[in-house]
């Protein structure tokens, strides 16, 4: 069979290919990102590329989702379109992943190291209650005598003992093989490296002299949308680096459910977990070079992900979380060698997922919980979790209640006509003042379409200047020459074709909106239902930690005029960023933290909304800007009237 050559453009990356698959899969093999929110089905139409140089075939489900000023410029839908013969092919800036801005960490909350807590009087001295999953120690041993004849691996059991009152480690054949030799090299000087699994303690390896202070960890964040990782030095506890990248899993998908669809209907499986193994190598690799760290000296990772991306990441067959009654494979995790899930580090090296709840409340969130330290506190708090699935928790350190709402992906700017991730040239902010439009884009450069937090903005600023009306279509009495009707309805210039990048006006449509509101509804109705079915009102909430990407741009007054969160004090509205990541961290770093997470995880009880008589009702009320009952809102009634 032939390997045609597909050329990228503007990039200019090329790639063979097998004659037959399609410019989507194509475009996997070359490394470079179309956007598709999908998963290849043909449905989404965010995958439009168009090709300069070369025939392909036009598809009928291409025809559908293409204009045709678009059709007779050459643009197909990458995922409906084989390769057939030589082609160039351009990726618009639309379709394109440059610059993403990924969310490493948030600065707003300090979480206390495990050795600045209190430690319970009754511990003894030696091992800290609050330790990391590992720990190096030197061991000067006793040559052996006549009368100290003990064996070699005994007495270092009985080193052991003596300074942390472990007993009896558990260790691998391989590492005593060559140990009389390391002893007796090393003047019986070793350090040994002790893991925690479970209660029990594994001696992980063995060394000759005094390595103490060569000891790492990796916490990871594995998203939907991106991977984050972090080198933590496990002695002083610093983070020696953080970087971050786009979850490669995207060609197959952009959501959860598209993923899922993959894997189990087209053999997808393989391609996905390789995918974030990775995604996850890479950023391990590069900050172990950039910092001095050889990878055998990282001994542990702990990683956060919602169920899901657990799931496709340990190689477990994600189909029946999708399909009623909506069961994962498992929501707790053993404890297990990184060699195991083909992650870079020391293969005997401890590799732990926080635990998840349920097959839409992931180890993501229980890392938000342990995190934000609402699961301690007697006062009652609520995280909230925006993605294209929002997740809610309430509760305090008597209680906890969850659920998962499907708010699709218009808050992560898709499914809307000039909808972007957070990438460079996005309109991430903007304010209208006598009919002025002001923006702000990521980059600072020339906008290339709205972000998330972009069109949370746009949606107040015009129901703000009454542009909009409460039902989210748009008031014909205002003159306003930004207001267009064009064949797929109305829509409002954002940014004029001449001040964008691309030479096309920017705007969002009344469609759009529409769709926006679905989204703002099933959020606040998640939320209500969830404090109604605790007998609680929103003004019992002394907190609300609002984590993820998207919230960390999110501006609170505006969402509250549209009515995506309930009408409270700005100051009872917490930005605690990536809180997945930094609640991994803490499990890391703290084996009594791993055990709170296991334990928050099974107290927090799940509501499945999509058998509560409730949410609907709910869901209908708050489809209005910013609800049908605007007593809920008084200080945006006060301020629109």
């Amino acid at each position: 069979m032939s390997q045609p050559k597909v050329i990228f453009m503007p990039d200019g990356k090329e790639s063979n290919v097998e004659e037959g698959i399609t410019l989507l899969e194509a475009a996997g093999f070359a490394g470079v990102h179309i956007n598709n929110l999908c998963g290849g089905e043909g449905v989404c139409g965010e995958c439009k590329v168009r090709v300069m140089k070369g025939n392909v075939e036009k598809s009928t489900k291409s025809i559908a989702l293409l204009s045709k000023e678009e059709i007779q410029k050459g643009y197909v839908l990458a995922c409906q379109t084989p390769v057939r013969n030589n082609l160039e092919v351009e990726i618009p800036m639309e379709a394109r992943l440059e610059g993403e801005q990924i969310l490493m960490e948030g600065e707003t909350l300090a979480f206390s190291i495990p050795e600045e807590i209190e430690r319970p009087p009754q511990e003894e001295a030696g091992v800290s209650f609050y330790s990391p999953l590992t720990m190096k120690m030197h061991l000067k041993l006793p040559f052996p005598t006549l009368e100290d004849n003990l064996s070699d691996l005994e007495r270092i059991y009985r080193e052991i003992q003596r300074k942390t009152n472990i007993s009896d480690p558990e260790i691998e054949l391989h590492k005593i093989r060559g140990l009389a030799r390391i002893l007796r090299k090393n003047e019986m000087k070793i350090t040994v490296t002790l893991g925690r699994k479970n209660s029990k303690f594994k001696i992980i390896q063995i060394e000759g002299g005094d390595t103490v202070k060569r000891n790492f960890g990796i916490a990871l964040d594995i998203g939907t949308t991106t991977v984050v990782a972090q080198l933590i030095d496990m002695n002083s506890k610093e983070i020696l680096g953080t970087k971050a990248s786009h979850n490669r899993q995207s060609r197959y998908g952009e959501d959860v459910i598209s993923r899922i669809v993959y894997a189990c209907n087209r053999n997808g499986m393989d391609p996905l977990n390789k995918a974030v193994i990775e995604n996850i190598g890479d950023l391990v690799k590069s900050l172990a070079r950039e910092k001095g760290v050889e990878l055998n000296e990282i001994t542990a990772a702990m990683v956060a992900g919602n169920t899901t991306m657990t799931h496709l990441l340990l190689g477990m067959e994600p189909c029946f979380i999708r399909t009623e009654p909506y069961i994962p494979t498992a929501t707790s995790f053993p404890v297990m060698k990184a060699s195991e899930v083909w992650i870079p580090i020391h293969p005997d090296g401890v590799f732990a997922c926080m635990p998840c709840v349920s097959s839409y409340v992931g180890g993501d969130i229980t890392a938000g919980v342990l995190a934000s330290g609402m699961g301690d506190s007697s006062r009652l708090s609520m995280l909230m979790d925006f993605g294209t699935n929002g997740e809610i928790v309430l509760g305090n350190n008597e209680w906890l209640v969850c659920c998962s709402a499907s708010v699709g992906p218009a808050f992560e700017g898709g499914g809307l006509k000039c909808g972007v991730r957070a990438t460079k040239g996005a309109i991430q902010t903007v304010s209208i003042s006598n009919g002025d439009v002001r923006y702000n884009t990521i980059g600072d450069g020339k906008p290339r379409g709205i972000c998330g937090s972009g069109v949370i903005d746009i949606m107040s600023e015009l129901f703000k200047n009454k542009w909009i009306q409460p039902d989210g279509k748009f008031n014909t009495e205002k003159d306003n020459s930004r207001i267009r009707q064009t064949e797929e309805g109305k829509e409002f210039v954002v940014v004029w074709a001449d001040e964008s990048e691309g030479g096309n006006n920017i705007v969002i449509t009344e469609y759009d909106i529409g769709n926006l509101i679905k989204s703002k509804a099933a959020v606040f109705a998640a939320a209500t239902v969830l404090a109604k079915s605790v007998g609680v009102d929103f003004k019992d909430i002394s907190q609300i930690f609002i984590a993820g990407g998207f919230g960390n741009y999110l501006n609170v007054e505006k969402a509250i005029l549209i009515g995506i969160l309930p009408d409270l004090p700005s100051g009872r509205f917490r930005f605690i960023g990536n809180s997945s990541l930094a609640g991994a961290r803490i499990a890391l770093l703290s084996n009594h933290a791993f055990e709170k997470a296991q334990e928050i995880a099974k107290r927090m009880t799940y509501f499945e909304l999509s058998i509560n008589p409730d949410f609907m009702n709910e869901f209908i009320a708050a489809l209005f800007l910013p609800h049908t009952n605007q007593q809920l809102f008084p200080s945006v009634m006060e301020f629109i009237r």
